[in-house]
Parts: C-alpha cells; structure tokens; sequence
C-alpha cells in the first residue's frame, strides 16, 4: 500500500490527531462531494494536505505545498483509475479532500482500490466532512466497480481509527512501521461488495 496515511481529524487525514470528525458538537457542515476530473482544486487539496498534516504533528510550520502537489499529481498521474473527491461548501471552498488508486499490487481480476490520501482543513475538523468523503468514495469505487479498498493509518491516531471504522472500514493483519519514519502503521480494508461492471468510459 501506498507510504502516505491520512491527515485529518479522523480520515486518512491527521496522524497523530485527537480530535474526532464525526459531528458529535452540532456543527456539522453542509458540504457537496464531487469528482475533481479536471483537478480544478488540486492546488487547494495539496494546501489542505499540507496544513492538515502540520496540524496532526502539531508542528507550526506548514510544509511547501509544491511537496503535496506532486504527491497527489503522482497518484492520480499513475492511472486513469485515479480519483480526485474533494467536499466543497456552498461557496465551492475545499473543504477537504480524498484521493484514490488502483492497488498496485492488487490480484488480477480483484478490482481492489486504495485511499491514499484523505484531508481535512484543520478548522473544519469535527464537522462531518471526513465522514462525507469517505462515504462518497465508498460509492465512487462502487460505481467503478471496485469490490474492497484499502488505506493505511497511523496506528496511534485513535481519532482516524475510530471514524474509519465508524464508517465499515476493519483492520488487517499486524502494525507495521513506516518504510521511511518507522512509525507504526495498521492496514485497513473495506468490504464493498461483489465487483459490478464498470459502466462504459
């Protein structure tokens, strides 16, 4: 699976974050999930991402987003199969943002997809928009075709854990740390049911 878990405050958003994204305070917000095809809002995305994860590590230094940008350009340069969600308000702000793939190393026939990416702005945190991304990409990947996914998390953000499987998603096989930080890492799959026909491009 891909090395990125998710920043946010209970998606593959935030690591290491202690807030919770259902909208248990009242707040939920009103938001509009949609397929990004032309990546109008990919420079938004990479913004959020960026500031999501300084958020989640609670570092006051928000990375360059031209390092985001070419993160998610990457995964979404990678397939045709790539999927760009992004939750907007009423205004069309980017609100947060989920990115999909096809599992590269997934078995032929399978249809296993992968959330590599899920972001949140640090101050819409809590509202319900990590919710609304990652049911919209459960239905995405149901319209694709697709009959599971899965996504990676850092295994002491309690927060993402607790939202993704609020939302179906259950743990695989042992923690594992990360190729680069070490930092341990639980798998995650979703089971989306029996594989449909994609419908015609």
């Amino acid at each position: 699976m891909g090395p990125a878990p998710h920043a946010s405050g209970g998606g593959r958003e935030p690591r290491g974050s202690n807030r919770r994204d259902p909208a248990a305070d009242g707040r939920r917000a009103r938001v509009h999930v949609r397929i990004d095809r032309r990546r109008r809002h990919l420079e938004a995305a990479a913004l959020t991402w960026a500031r999501a994860t300084a958020a989640r590590d609670g570092e006051t230094e928000v990375a360059p987003v031209e390092v985001a940008r070419q993160r998610l350009e990457a995964v979404l340069d990678a397939s045709p199969a790539s999927v760009l969600l992004v939750a907007l308000d009423g205004g069309g702000r980017v609100l947060g943002f989920a990115c999909t793939a096809p599992l590269a190393n997934g078995k032929p026939g399978s249809e296993i997809a992968e959330l590599r990416y899920l972001g949140v702005e640090p101050s819409e945190w809590g509202r319900g928009i990590g919710t609304a991304l990652l049911a919209g990409c459960a239905a995405t990947l149901r319209a694709a075709g697709c009959s599971g996914a899965v996504l990676q998390v850092y295994a002491d953000n309690a927060a993402a854990i607790g939202l993704y499987r609020t939302m179906g998603w259950r743990p695989i096989g042992p923690a594992h740390p990360h190729s680069s930080t070490g930092r341990m890492l639980q798998d995650h799959a979703l089971d989306l049911g029996p594989p449909r026909p994609a419908p015609p491009a």
